[in-house]
């Protein structure tokens, strides 16, 4: 990770009078929106802001918040002095750290009966994380059905597409994935585990385990021979 991507700033901006944090990379970014920031994406840029329609004393709030949670992760935060704090909240793992351990088990799994059993946390009926999301897509819509402004009602419909139509989608192909693996009930090729037992018809004696030995490479060849000049 670069060195520049532990550095942001937190100001209010003299022109604009928004509070904006600049810098970071992904991680503060995620940071910066649990904080309750809006993220700006430019062309060259991507930074974040107060939220609209804040009074000044919440924007401060809002600053603080950010340059104490920032600070608690090991970023280095240049801010306005209305911002600095010496508090430093716990962090606790979001919960998309747990979905994302999913594909480390994924990536670690050497049958597909295991590769399996990690999909089944996302497309299980009743409780797997797919029907999860549906139903967070469907309480927003609700959420957006009360709102009562002009807007609403199209965001309300468009949620509940997402959730019956592109989510659906995405649900079944999972689903139809991980039936294919269960019934397949296969060693995967390329990542058998190494069990460190001897077969008893190894005729090596130095033998530790009945992997077999690595490829070898063949050296590289020399480069051709440059062409003397001629002479004249």
């Amino acid at each position: 990770m670069p060195l520049a991507d532990r550095f942001l700033t937190v100001r209010r901006d003299p022109h604009s009078e928004e509070v904006l944090a600049r810098g970071g990379d992904p991680e503060a970014h995620s940071v910066l929106q649990r904080a309750g920031f809006v993220p700006v994406v430019r062309v060259h840029e991507t930074y974040h802001r107060a939220p609209s329609n804040l009074i000044e004393d919440d924007e401060t709030r809002l600053g603080i918040e950010a340059v104490a949670r920032l600070r608690a992760v090991g970023y280095h935060v240049d801010c306005d002095e209305d911002f600095d704090t010496d508090r430093r909240p716990a962090h606790d793992p979001p919960l998309g750290s747990v979905v994302s351990h999913l594909a480390a088990r994924i990536r670690q799994a050497t049958n597909t009966w295991e590769a399996a059993g990690v999909l089944t946390e996302l497309t299980a009926a009743h409780d797997g994380i797919l029907a999860a999301l549906e139903e967070v897509l469907l309480a927003t819509a609700e959420f957006h059905d009360g709102l009562g402004d002009a807007a609403s009602p199209y965001t309300a419909r468009r949620l509940r597409y997402v959730a019956d139509e592109r989510l659906r989608i995405i649900r079944s192909d999972l689903a139809h994935t991980r039936d294919a693996l269960a019934d397949r009930n296969a060693p995967h090729p390329g990542r058998n585990t190494c069990t460190e037992e001897v077969p008893a018809t190894e005729r090596e004696r130095s033998a530790v385990c009945a992997c077999p030995p690595p490829p070898r490479t063949a050296p590289a060849p020399p480069p051709p021979p440059v062409a003397a000049g001629l002479r004249r």
